[in-house]
């Protein structure tokens, strides 16, 4: 098992060293954001409008609707990422990771809108009436020839393994340790009622997916944001001290201080952008497969509605939990993960509450990853093997939840990483190469002088 994991951890820095995916990431966010001329700030207002309050166009093609498309987006990305994955961050490189986990996703959402984009407008119906796309469609249909066929192939592959990673095991296992911890409840138990539950919604399919997860999200982000928000107001008096801190470590790394055991600034960067990505997924190209099902006439109006997925994730969520542990010095601890997470909150709030809020937080934030994944996962086993290969493996989805809350997963975040990685590469590739189409029509669409009214009559070309 050692030598498994020397492997995967050299795999892992190979993948997200400073040679790799961090600059790439980085730099496709920061072109795409360049040429659309930043449009994911003077365009969030009426995206988050069309998003949360529009919601919907009636009469347009597609499964769901804008808002469903998005809360089946912010499942996937709402999960332990934006607890123990935030906390890995900064324990692994102090308050300034924060700062990058921020740089992330806001040039991140660039990458969400143009990745949306490409999902609608690449997007094709399968054979059971579904409407289907993503990267294993766009690269290949957007890119002619067989760097286009190689690109979309390596997508699928890489994007159906990392479902049982990144969206299952990782996700199920962090549940049913936190509420062992809390409740002392078997991880068997955990694990059957996990399983049980999400196979009755991943069975159904996007609609119930999309249904769920529309009503499901938002209450518990909700209800974790109002947590964090107590525990940031008691310890108000440190909140200048935290912020100077994050911005200056950003760009000097962390001196060793408490349980905190000191990181150089690549460090920072690192940790900052990689657990970034695994919370908001802008770079992976899974906002091209939510948003591929949405009810929409054009791919610029869907790819406005999934940028703010970015925004809600990283500025939003994953900044409450990141100031919560900060401000309360509970960085110094030693202490890692969710346990780090829950400890910020038990010093900040009274009681149980504490641990009680960030308990469920994990669970319910983890539910909702396994829908969002499942239904990636099953996108791409049916560009690899047809509509026949999608309930086979949403059955070995649903039994990996349970095998993932009772068994020790050591390697899997390793694992996790690796197949993030795997799914970027290719995609950014396709959005540097493309994004001279998503440039040009999203130019198009805005050159109208009627852009703003929400019609279903200006249908993807």
């Amino acid at each position: 098992m050692d030598d498994v994991q020397g492997v995967l951890d050299w795999l892992v820095d190979a993948i997200w060293g400073p040679a790799l995916l961090i600059p790439l990431l980085l730099l496709t966010g920061l072109y795409l954001t360049v040429v659309l001329r930043a449009l994911q700030f003077h365009k969030l207002t009426y995206a988050l409008w069309l998003a949360l309050i529009k919601r919907r166009e009636e009469g347009a093609e597609g499964d769901i609707s804008h808002y469903q498309a998005l809360s089946v987006a912010l499942a996937a990305t709402i999960g332990v990422g934006n607890i123990a994955g935030v906390a890995t961050a900064i324990f692994m490189g102090g308050p300034g990771a924060l700062f990058w986990m921020w740089v992330t996703g806001l040039v991140g959402m660039a990458t969400k809108y143009s990745e949306a984009f490409l999902g609608v407008r690449f997007r094709r119906v399968d054979a059971k009436g579904e409407q289907s796309g993503g990267p294993q469609f766009y690269l290949s249909e957007g890119i002619r020839g067989p760097l286009g066929s190689f690109l979309a192939i390596a997508f699928a592959i890489a994007a159906a393994i990392a479902a049982f990673g990144i969206g299952n095991m990782v996700q199920s296992n962090t549940v049913a340790e936190a509420v062992g911890e809390e409740f002392g409840v078997a991880p068997w138990m955990t694990g059957l009622v996990l399983t049980v539950a999400a196979g009755i919604v991943i069975l159904g399919g996007i609609r119930w997916i999309g249904r769920f997860t529309a009503l499901f999200v938002p209450i518990m982000a909700i209800f974790y944001i109002l947590g964090a928000t107590w525990v940031i107001a008691v310890n108000i008096d440190a909140l200048p001290t935290s912020l100077a801190m994050i911005f200056t470590d950003a760009f000097t790394g962390t001196a060793a201080t408490g349980g905190f055991t000191g990181a150089g600034i690549l460090a920072v960067i690192r940790f900052g952008v990689a657990r970034g990505i695994f919370s908001n997924e802008s770079g992976l190209g899974t906002g091209g497969i939510a948003a591929a099902a949405a009810q929409t006439s054009n791919p610029v109006r869907q790819a406005l509605v999934s940028m703010t997925q970015t925004f809600l994730d990283t500025l939003v969520v994953v900044s409450f939990t990141g100031l919560a542990i900060v401000t309360s010095g509970a960085w110094t601890s030693g202490e890692t993960g969710a346990v780090l997470t829950r400890l910020a909150f038990e010093q900040g709030l009274p009681g149980e509450w504490g641990g009680l809020i960030v308990t469920l937080g994990v669970a319910f934030f983890a539910f909702s990853t396994l829908l969002g994944w499942s239904y990636y996962g099953e996108r791409n086993m049916d560009r690899l093997f047809g509509r026949v290969a999608v309930t086979p493996y949403r059955l070995v989805f649903v039994v990996v939840i349970f095998i993932g809350a009772t068994q020790p997963l050591e390697p899997v975040w390793a694992f996790a990483d690796i197949m993030n990685g795997l799914m970027a590469l290719p995609n950014l590739i396709g959005l540097l190469i493309m994004s001279g189409l998503i440039v040009r029509e999203t130019r198009e669409f805005f050159a109208q002088p009627d852009w703003r009214q929400v019609v279903a009559q200006d249908r993807p070309r």
